[in-house]
């Protein structure tokens, strides 16, 4: 088992920043590939962005991609997500999840955090 647990979610105007940060404990982190997923009021869960085990490889969606970084520390057991020029579009509840191989498909992660809300405001 792994659990993960996500924090730095809050209230951020439009154009600022947050970086969200998701603690693993259990199994041995560095095992896992990691993701980060959000779903918005009314919407599916999406993907956002994702890391392979080592960091060396990360992949995003088009929405986020050159705004938001995904990054990881193996001795610290956290994947973080720095969002950078946030719209109100990306207003939602963000989940971090464990995966044995990095990817966007939420059927390959077995792990998931409990969720924590990002609201952007105009």
């Amino acid at each position: 088992q792994v659990q993960l647990v996500e924090s730095g979610g809050g209230l951020v105007q439009a154009g600022g920043s947050l970086r969200l940060s998701c603690a693993a404990s259990g199994r041995t982190f560095s095992n896992y590939a990691m993701g980060w997923f959000r779903q918005a009021p009314g919407k599916e869960r999406e993907f956002v962005a994702a890391i392979n085990w080592s960091g060396a490889t990360t992949y995003y969606a088009d929405s986020v991609k050159g705004r938001f970084t995904i990054s990881r520390n193996n001795a610290k057991n956290t994947v973080y997500l720095q969002m950078n020029s946030l719209k109100v579009e990306d207003t939602a509840v963000y989940y971090c999840a464990a995966a044995p191989v990095a990817g966007w498909s939420q059927s390959e992660y077995d792990y998931w955090g409990q969720g924590i809300q990002v609201t952007v405001s105009s």
